[in-house]
């Protein structure tokens, strides 16, 4: 009888718990409009992480960080160790103007991989972006 009862309870707190967010979902109402950047999930892509905030610094040497986590689809955090990355193997410069952080990307270094080595950050970027 005791097992019964506790069986009963949990089934219940369960079922409230799926009540409570069925009814956040039926308040809720219409979802709001999507940001002008939005997060596209990918299985995976062919740059890395730091291949895209390295274009993207390239791009806007001045975009601020949280700008970058949103277009890379990371956190600001992973941003930040990315930079810091970037900078400890002498990729990225960082210079503070004003208040803002300006980036200088250093592309005449080679590319880190035994497979691309032969190739420079510049080579990298210009096949991304081209002239710009």
């Amino acid at each position: 009888m005791m097992a019964r009862k506790t069986r009963d309870k949990k089934t219940s707190v369960g079922e409230a718990k799926t009540n409570s967010k069925m009814a956040g979902v039926l308040q809720s109402g219409p979802s709001p409009p999507a940001p002008a950047v939005q997060r596209v999930a990918h299985r995976w892509t062919f740059l890395t992480n730091h291949a895209h905030v390295l274009i993207l610094l390239n791009r806007n040497p001045s975009m601020v960080l949280r700008e970058v986590a949103a277009l890379v689809g990371i956190t600001e955090r992973a941003v930040q160790r990315i930079i810091a990355e970037m900078e400890e193997e002498g990729f990225l410069e960082r210079e503070k103007v004003g208040r803002q952080n300006h980036y200088r990307v250093l592309a005449n270094k080679p590319l880190r991989h035994p497979i691309e080595s032969h190739r420079k950050v510049a080579d990298l970027l210009q096949a991304i972006d081209g002239d710009n």
